[in-house]
């Protein structure tokens, strides 16, 4: 295995959300989620780690073309005060600017593990067919 093969391999922490030069809007400490993305012939599947929040905690949102993930985890859940913690616990929040292939009124998720998924059907327009070929 070469050291390329290796670096490849090798899990990714938890990556901190940049700050960006706006304003921000929420406090506290927030994750991008990593995530995977597969492809069939009619849909599109993104599957985001969101490890700690519950269905209730996650909001999925369409606007001008962007879809919006975002999970909120409760921070003190057994109501037990926190005297040391090596492990950050924030929000996830990432974002997609969806094309015309995605038919956007029939976009659907569910979570469950910690997982986060989200069904991107394609449109019609952006579904392979056959060509039937008249004598």
């Amino acid at each position: 295995m070469t050291t390329t093969e290796k670096k490849e391999m090798e899990l990714k922490g938890k990556q901190a959300l940049e700050k960006s030069s706006g304003e921000p809007t929420r406090g506290g400490l927030w994750f991008v989620p990593n995530v995977d993305i597969h492809e069939s012939p009619t849909e599109l599947v993104v599957s985001a780690d969101m490890p700690g929040v519950k269905s209730e905690g996650v909001d999925v949102d369409l606007k001008d073309g962007v879809l919006t993930i975002t999970g909120t985890v409760a921070t003190n859940p057994s109501g037990r005060r926190l005297i040391y913690h090596e492990y950050d616990v924030g929000g996830f929040t990432r974002q997609f600017t969806l094309g015309d292939v995605i038919d956007q009124s029939k976009i659907s998720a569910k979570l469950a593990d910690g997982v986060l998924t989200v069904i991107l059907p394609k449109g019609e327009k952006a579904k392979p067919r056959k060509v039937l070929i008249g004598s």
